[in-house]
Parts: structure tokens; C-alpha cells; sequence
């Protein structure tokens, strides 16, 4: 059809009345969409229509000139030729006529018609020097004469800008045009000063010494009070940094850290550690940069920039007494921001005898007065104080006992201090708080030796290590699904049916019976995998799988093989009623002692029993066949942790009850938690429902659910069990999911 009345529409553009005229060349426009091929019909008709003076016909004529521009190369270069110096006359015209109602919006004259021409001529402009030298004179005109009091002016300057930009446009053209963006920038209306940075980010690539020009309105705008242009302000002003003005321009924005309104302050903590660590000359300027971002905003710093601080440190020999220094001062000032905490109380377990000896002096620090108290007085601090952060708290318990054999007057106390800790709920600070005061108390013979401090980390190979994982993780997000809001419904202690494709990814077998050479996966199998240890012969159906304290021993044994005569015994296992206190692995290194335990049951901390004290390959347990079930952490990321404690049904040994235990790691309160989980066709699951929904922030309290399994193969096939927890963190849903596979043998 729009071929057939083509010839009538063309026909109809040589029309006298006007109206008949914009009518047909609208339709022309549809036509050429329609069909490409027609543009050449179209292209004499259209130029044509570019002398009419009426408004109208004209914005119908460009819009037409546009659209042949798109279908046909042809037509773009005909165009180019025929119709530049109308264009240019139309500009000049509507620019310097005189006040016309029908066409008058805010005192300016049809900005319509401004800027339907501003558009054509970066398309006829672009790329062609010749077009673009022509224009450049009526653009100067159009961008210096228009008023920008009036939001109709500002319009056609923003489009003007936007074709000096994309065509070949002299260098004090486009200095002009970024002048006008600068403007812009002083603007009461939060839209201009948005589409103001948006374009000045695009004309970085094009004139970036005109920009860095405007540098003190682009901070001042990085301090406004819309977040949209903070954060485009704070991007462009990255895009600015240089090697010449990377330090006035980072203490700018240091400055203004102190006062960054917390949900900026994330962002802003961000970009500022990158400038630092990409353009950073010399380390100590950037251990004095990264020092006073700890300080004013530590608790937004992520983990991968203080470890990569660190690093650094870790190879600056000559600053390394500066830098435990200026964190001790720094600590005892901002003790509340996780990072530097972290980061400080690494460097005086580490470099603590530099920080009370002043070792290290650089030209006009001052010194300071710190004693051997002192330092662990702040550690003490900093462990009261983020108890709820289990990897805080690892690093002070670390950093006391490396100070305990730095200090030796300050051992007793130091044990003191780590003894605290034994009962602790978080495992982790338990088992450590255990194990060094087992240290502290029967080692002092290894105990300087195995306390030395780190060598030098290699600081090449942690830039490539954290490439390839930053690169990983934008993959993995990628690919990641997204969780529609109102996507999960499911309340507590209902669980899901489980679909064939979760029982594929668990590949836990079918019901079938084993083969009596089939060998039985147990958690210790998984163990031997992991630690590749080859040429173990595994047990076959019938046997009971080996103990977890068999491979426990057999990987501690030392100087001797395994024997190879007599089966191990069986451990036997009673209520205890207190974690004992754990099992001291720095003990004497005896290859023929033969141990015999039982453990009985407690109602508060056992004494040690140092497993290394005599303890070879060949020792075995002798006792009853009852088998311990310790408590698991299940699953732990950053911002969770599961833990499951077991007990076994009388009369029953196929059913165990899990007590399961939901810990919060973070800052934010979980609301609408939900747990959910399933398991092989082999095992029947029963869960009970939670103790609430609402998990409370820095593990200050946590949710309990049971869960009844009965293992139909126990003793054929292990435990596995796959898990996904659902909670909102202020009002956004959350998912995060995993597969437990350690669950202790025999259940």
C-alpha cells in the first residue's frame, strides 16, 4: 500500500496549502519507514521543503530530512550537499526573529524549530568536517545569544551542546560548550545539574583539560543534597583524577567523608580507595590516605581493601613502625570502625615491639609513649568492643598471643584475657581462646618460634589472586537469579517439595541396595579427598567407616606408618552438658604411645587433654559402640551463620534431632526469615517450626528451628542435606543457599 500511494503523497508536498503540505510530509515519514527502498523519491521533496516559512512545515520537513538520514546513506550524503545552508538559514532566522506570539514560549522564538534543526545538523555534522565548519559559526551564535533564565532557553542550549560534541567542531567551540555545562552546574534545578554531569561525562573523552576546568563546582556538586548527583558527581570527579591533581583532589573528598551522610558514605569510601590505590606515587601517602578513610569511614571499607592494605604493609619494612604507630593513635581515637580496627590490631600483634620502642622514626614525626600494657590494653579494648564480630574477634585473640611472646611480662595477663573467651557462643573465638591458652600455658619451648612474624606476602601475586577473583565475582553476579519481590511465601517448618533437578544436583544415589563392593562415602572419605591422600584402601559393605578421631590421629601421626593389624576401637560417647576444652595439638610428638579415653559426662570445662602428647598412628580408643556427634556449622557466609547440634533417639538409631541454630552477622535486623531445606529420597525430614522470623543484628541473640531426620541406609549412605534460607534486610528480599555435607559419621 505505501508504495501504490507514494506517487500521492509526493504529489500532495507540491501542494500550495499549507497544512496539505505538513500532512504529506508526515505521511512521508511513516512511508519511509515503511519502505527504505522509497527514500530517493522522498530526498529532492524533502530539501525542497526547507525553504517554506512556515513553522510547521519546516519541523515536518526536518523530521522527514532525519528519517532519510536513518533509511539511506545515499540520502545522508545528499543531504549533507543540499540542505546545510537552509539549516543554517533557519537557525540564524528563528534566532534573531522578532517577538511572535503563535511561535513565542518564555520569550523565546519556536525553541521547537531550535531544536529539531540542532538535531539534523549533528547527524548531517557528524564525521564530515566540511558540514561541521559551516555550522560552526551560526552554533557560537545560538549558544552565546540564547537566554538560560528560562527553562525553554536552557533546553536549546543543552541540544546546541550536544551537536558541538558529536560534530567536527573547532576547540573553542566545544570549550564554549563546556563552559554552558558549567553553568549548568550553578543551576537551582536538580535536572539541569543532572544532565549537566551526565554530558560532562561523555566530553571527558573529548576535551578533558576544559572540564578539569570546572573541577571545584563538580566537588561542590558531589556534596549536594539529591543522591542521583551526588553519586553522578562523585563518578565524573573519578574520571577526573590524574597523576597531577590526585591529592588535592582526594583531600577534597576526604574532607567531606566526615560529613557524608551514612548512605553515601559507602560509595564515597569506594571510590576514594580506588584513586588512592591507582594513582598512589609513593606507599607513604597512600598508607596516610588509607589510614584517614579507615579513621573517618572504616565501618564501609570492604574486606578486599584491607587486606590489600595489608599487603603493603607487609613489604614497607622502613614504614612499618610508622604505620603501627599512626593505627595505635588512630585506634585509640576511631575505635568503633571495624576496618581499622581489624587493620590496626594486626599491625601491633605484628609490629608491636616497634610501636613501643619507636622504632622507625621518620623526619619530623613525634614520638609517643607506649607501654608494653599499653598495647595490649588496646587490643583488650577493641575485643570488648566487637565481641559480636567473629573475624574482629579472631584477630585480637591472635594479635594477644602474638604479643605474649613479644611481651613476656605481659603473658599472665594475656592468658587471663584469651581464657575469657572459652565459653564464648561464637565457635570460632571458643576454639581459638582453647587452643591458645593450651599455647600460652604448656608451650614455651615452639611457642617464639611459631609466633614469629608473617613473611613478607607476595604482593604481585595477591594483585593477580584479587583480579581474577573480582572478575569471578562479576561473572557469578551475572549469572546469579534475582528473587522477585513477594517471591517467598512459604512459612516456617513447611518445606517445599523437593523437585527431580534439586535431587540431581544433590546426586546422593537412588533407594537402590549397595553392591557388597561398593565402597561407603563418609564425611571422613570427603576428608581423605581433600587433603589428597592416595592409596588409602576404603571399607567395604559391611564394615563399620572409620571413626572421625581415627582420621583425626591417623593425619597426626608422625615418623611412623599406619598399622596395618587390629581394628580401631569405638570411642564412647556421653550427655556432656559444656564444650570440653578442646583438644591441645601442640603436645609432644611421641610415635609409640597408646592412648585409651573415655569421655564422661560434665557439667563444666574438662582439663585439657593434649592429643600430641604421645599420640601416634597406631594409638586407638577402646570403649563402648556409641559414637560422639559434635555440634557443625553447617553453613557460614558473611552475613549468616547455621550451626547444628545432634541428638540420637533412644530405640531408634536411624532418627537424630537437629537443633538448628540461626546466627545474624551483620548490622541490619532479618525480618520474615524463613528456612528451608531438602534431602535425598533415602532420608525422611520433619521440620518443626522457628522460634520467630526475625533474626536480631551483630549476633546479639538467634533463631532455633528442629529438624527430625530419619536416615533409612545409615550406615550405607551419609547424611547430605541441601538448604536455603529467605529473609528481607530493610524490606529487600534476600536468598542464600547451600549444601551441607559434614554432617559427623554414623548418623
Amino acid at each position: 500500500m505505501a508504495r501504490d500511494l507514494s506517487p500521492e503523497v509526493e504529489r500532495l508536498m507540491r501542494s500550495r496549502e499549507v497544512n496539505t503540505k505538513k500532512k504529506a510530509a508526515l505521511c512521508s515519514i511513516r512511508i519511509v519507514r515503511k519502505v527504505p527502498d522509497l527514500a530517493e523519491n522522498f530526498m529532492a521533496l524533502a530539501a525542497s521543503l526547507l525553504k517554506e516559512k512556515h513553522h510547521g512545515v519546516l519541523i515536518s520537513a526536518i523530521q522527514l530530512c532525519t528519517e532519510l538520514c536513518k533509511a539511506s546513506k545515499d540520502a545522508l550524503e545528499y543531504l549533507r550537499k543540499n540542505c546545510i545552508e537552509g539549516l543554517v538559514r533557519i537557525l540564524r532566522d528563528v534566532s534573531n526573529s522578532s517577538y511572535a506570539p503563535e511561535y513565542d514560549v518564555s520569550g523565546i522564538a519556536d525553541p521547537f524549530l531550535h531544536i529539531r534543526v540542532l538535531k539534523l545538523m549533528r547527524i548531517l555534522g557528524q564525521g564530515d568536517a566540511n558540514c561541521s565548519e559551516y555550522m560552526n559559526d551560526i552554533l557560537a551564535q545560538v549558544a552565546t545569544k540564547t537566554e538560560s533564565n528560562k527553562n525553554a532557553g536552557n533546553a536549546i542550549l543543552y541540544e546546541c551542546v550536544q551537536t558541538i560534541m558529536g560534530i567536527e567542531a573547532t576547540s573553542g567551540l566545544r570549550v564554549l560548550a563546556i563552559n554552558i555545562l558549567g553553568r549548568f552546574l550553578s543551576n537551582r534545578d536538580n535536572n539541569i545539574r543532572y544532565v549537566a554531569l551526565n554530558m560532562l561525562m561523555r566530553a571527558i573523552a573529548v576535551d578533558a583539560l576544559a572540564v578539569q576546568r570546572h573541577r571545584t563546582t563538580i566537588l561542590e556538586c558531589v556534596k549536594d543534597a539529591d543522591a542521583s548527583i551526588r553519586k553522578r558527581a562523585l563518578e565524573l570527579v573519578f574520571l577526573l583524577v590524574n597523576d597531577t591533581n590526585v591529592k588535592p583532589l582526594t583531600k577534597e573528598l576526604i574532607d567531606y567523608l566526615s560529613i557524608a551522610d551514612p548512605d553515601f558514605k559507602g560509595d564515597l569510601t569506594s571510590k576514594i580507595c580506588s584513586i588512592v590505590e591507582k594513582f598512589s606515587q609513593e606507599k607513604l601517602w597512600y598508607l596516610d590516605q588509607m589510614f584517614k578513610v579507615l579513621s573517618l569511614a572504616g565501618n564501609h571499607v570492604k574486606d578486599d581493601v584491607c587486606h590489600a592494605l595489608i599487603v603493603v604493609l607487609s613489604n614497607a619494612s622502613e614504614l612499618q613502625g610508622y604505620s603501627v604507630r599512626s593505627l595505635y593513635k588512630a585506634l585509640q581515637a576511631y575505635g568503633k570502625q571495624g576496618s581499622l580496627v581489624r587493620v590496626a590490631v594486626w599491625c601491633i600483634g605484628e609490629y608491636g615491639e616497634m610501636l613501643v620502642n619507636n622504632v622507625g622514626m621518620l623526619d619530623g614525626e613525634e614520638k609517643i609513649t607506649v607501654t608494653e600494657s599499653d598495647a595490649v590494653d588496646a587490643v583488650e579494648i577493641a575485643l570488648n568492643r566487637h565481641s559480636a564480630d567473629a573475624t574482629t574477634g579472631a584477630m585480637c585473640l591472635v594479635a594477644l598471643l602474638k604479643l605474649s611472646s613479644r611481651f613476656p611480662s605481659t603473658s599472665e595477663r594475656v592468658k587471663q584475657i584469651v581464657a575469657r573467651n572459652k565459653e564464648n557462643v561464637v565457635l570460632e573465638l571458643q576454639q581459638r581462646s582453647i587452643e591458645f591458652s593450651s599455647i600460652i600455658q604448656r608451650h614455651q619451648s615452639i611457642r617464639s618460634s611459631l609466633l614469629e612474624r608473617m613473611p613478607v606476602l607476595d604482593e604481585a601475586s595477591y594483585l593477580v589472586k584479587r583480579a581474577t577473583a573480582t572478575q569471578a565475582t562479576i561473572s557469578a553476579n551475572k549469572l546469579a537469579p534475582t528473587v522477585a519481590p513477594g517471591g517467598l511465601k512459604l512459612p516456617n517448618g513447611v518445606a517445599k517439595p523437593t523437585s527431580a533437578p534439586l535431587a540431581d544436583l544433590l546426586d546422593l544415589s537412588s533407594d537402590g541396595a549397595p553392591a557388597s563392593t561398593t565402597t561407603s562415602t563418609t564425611p571422613n572419605d570427603f576428608l581423605q579427598d581433600l587433603l589428597g591422600i592416595g592409596g588409602v584402601s576404603t571399607s567395604t559393605a559391611g564394615v563399620p567407616s572409620t571413626a572421625s578421631t581415627d582420621i583425626l590421629m591417623d593425619l597426626l601421626s608422625i615418623g611412623s606408618s599406619p598399622s596395618q593389624n587390629g581394628t580401631p576401637g569405638q570411642a564412647e560417647s556421653k550427655p556432656v552438658h559444656a564444650v570440653p576444652e578442646a583438644i591441645d595439638l601442640l603436645g609432644s610428638l611421641s610415635s609409640t604411645t597408646s592412648v585409651s579415653a573415655e569421655i564422661k559426662p560434665t557439667h563444666s570445662v574438662s582439663q585439657d587433654m593434649d592429643l600430641l602428647d604421645g599420640l601416634s598412628s597406631s594409638t586407638s580408643f577402646s570403649g563402648p559402640e556409641k559414637t560422639v556427634h559434635p555440634s557443625i556449622t553447617a553453613f557460614q557466609s558473611t552475613t549468616l551463620k547455621i550451626t547444628f547440634d545432634f541428638k540420637r533417639q533412644p530405640g531408634n538409631a536411624r532418627e537424630t534431632t537437629i537443633h538448628a541454630t540461626f546466627t545474624n552477622l551483620t548490622s541490619c535486623t532479618y525480618t520474615d526469615f524463613i528456612f528451608q531445606a531438602a534431602v535425598p529420597k533415602f532420608i525422611q525430614l520433619k521440620l518443626d517450626p522457628a522460634s520467630g522470623n526475625t533474626v536480631p543484628a551483630n549476633g546479639n541473640g538467634s533463631v532455633t528451628q528442629g529438624l527430625n531426620v530419619t536416615n533409612n541406609q545409615q550406615g550405607q549412605k551419609p547424611l547430605a542435606m541441601r538448604i536455603r534460607m529467605s529473609y528481607k534486610v530493610n524490606g529487600e528480599d534476600r536468598l542464600e543457599q547451600g549444601q551441607v555435607n559434614n554432617f559427623p559419621s554414623g548418623l
